[in-house]
């Protein structure tokens, strides 16, 4: 088997792959990405930015008093600290397989001769081909480059978001180019940090996905925080000066220009499909992502494509997903899943407080034509809100007519670990009283359901 590229998905397949005694060729062309986009530039480092943002701001609950200098000296830190734990784990990853005596590894850039075999060629230029039974993609995907606005490719100060991660000096202003949730998750914990954050929209929508209520909740506690939003604008143009990058932006049929430290673009992700040749292995492309079937399987049956590089749910946990349908296939075990086994996703977007979903929202479920009522409590109402002074937010419940909850919405500093139960509740439909009725440990945010 030969995996290309090494993220979630496409290291787990290699190590099992490798300890059921089959050879392996795993390929990745960068390599501070052994790991994959989470470890190196994605979610492990921008949660541990997160983490200590919020630590700064508890701080100063506590009466430190923060200056600028102070700020500064602790985004330091906090850098520091990410570079030597990615630093680790991208080590640790590649350690992995590269000691695994069933698993070859290469540094290049992989393409496709035909459906069986691959070119590489390394850093010296120099190529190599290798062939393989079964083959699975797992190149992940990239930052959108806005190429249509004039100084968004030249700018240094225009950067993604895995760019942004990688600063040295905190901003003291900063644009954030895009109101979804990977825009705000940045807006939230650079605040956290002293920058002041404006976020623009191109259109008057914000989180248009989720329930009108809900949004405005999210949108108002982030106004909270100092977080300046700009709806229905444009923007015209970057232009560099001196130390700073002036924005021009076109609002309310007027011409704005405001000058930042540095810009985040935050318009979307697209797959990296880019220079693999897909068309001579017989792998179709859709929507510039790469079609699978249930099976995950391409439009060549012995190549698979798993996390990003297909489309869909950009997460990390959905590639590893992706690994467990493809795995007994590469095995020829029974036990076979699919697509279709895959029913609920939790998700979580890690502003202050966290925000995160699972099963149907009102809107869902009213286009659905289903049946629900609806259990909503205040994170005021939470002892151990108050103990910890975390007190924003709201959870709500979604409960059908068979007193089976089919979906939440959770607004608090501890959803992303709450979110999970209550999928699990979801999928095996386990009933709301049985939940509400359940003895919980004290003081926990968990507990707030025998109230809701």
């Amino acid at each position: 088997m030969v995996v290309i590229g090494w993220g979630k998905g496409g290291k787990t397949l290699a190590k099992e792959v490798a300890n059921a005694g089959l050879k392996v060729a795993i390929i990745e062309k960068d390599p501070k990405m052994y790991g994959g986009t989470c470890i190196n530039v994605g979610c492990l480092p921008s949660k541990s930015l997160v983490h200590s943002a919020k630590v700064l701001q508890q701080v100063q609950k506590l009466g430190v008093e923060r200056n600028w200098e102070f700020n500064q000296n602790t985004f330091k830190e906090a850098m520091k600290h990410k570079r030597e734990f990615v630093k680790f784990l991208n080590q640790k990853n590649y350690e992995l397989l590269a000691n695994n005596k069933n698993c070859d590894v290469y540094l290049g850039e992989a393409s496709f001769v035909d459906s069986h075999n691959i070119k590489i060629v390394n850093h010296q230029n120099e190529e190599v081909v290798i062939s393989a039974k079964k083959i699975v993609i797992n190149t992940g995907s990239t930052p959108r480059v806005p190429n249509f606005i004039p100084g968004a490719v030249d700018s240094p100060r225009v950067l993604s978001s895995k760019e942004i991660l990688d600063l040295d000096q905190l901003p003291k202003t900063m644009l954030v180019v895009g109101a979804g949730f990977i825009g705000l998750e940045f807006a939230s914990y650079y605040s956290n940090f002293g920058t002041k954050v404006t976020v623009i929209q191109h259109n008057n929508d914000f989180l248009p996905s989720e329930d009108d209520d809900d949004a405005n909740v999210v949108l108002e506690t982030l106004k909270s925080q100092g977080i300046n939003f700009i709806f229905n604008a444009q923007i015209k143009s970057f232009k560099d000066q001196g130390d700073k990058v002036i924005v021009e932006y076109t609002y309310e049929n007027s011409n704005h220009v405001n000058e930042y430290d540095v810009v985040l673009m935050s318009i979307g992700r697209i797959p990296n499909i880019q220079g693999l040749d897909l068309e001579k292995a017989g792998v179709e492309v859709e929507n510039n992502a790469i079609k699978v079937d249930s099976k995950l399987r391409t439009t060549a049956q012995h190549i698979f494509a798993c996390g990003d590089v297909k489309g869909g749910a950009f997460f990390t946990y959905v590639s590893l997903d992706d690994s467990r349908i493809i795995l007994p296939q590469i095995l020829s075990l029974d036990l076979l899943r699919d697509l279709s086994d895959r029913t609920w996703l939790p998700t979580s977007t890690f502003i202050d407080p966290t925000y995160s979903r699972t099963g149907y929202n009102e809107k869902q479920a009213q286009k659905m034509s289903l049946k629900y009522s609806i259990k909503r409590i205040s994170t005021l109402q939470i002892p151990k809100a108050h103990v910890i002074d975390e007190k924003k937010g709201f959870m709500k419940l979604l409960i059908d007519e068979n007193d089976c909850i089919i979906g939440a919405t959770i607004f608090n500093y501890e959803s992303a670990e709450m979110i999970n139960l209550i999928s699990l509740a979801i999928k095996y439909q386990i009933k709301y009283n049985d939940l509400k009725n359940f003895i919980y440990t004290h003081p926990t945010f968990t507990e707030s359901l025998n109230e809701i």
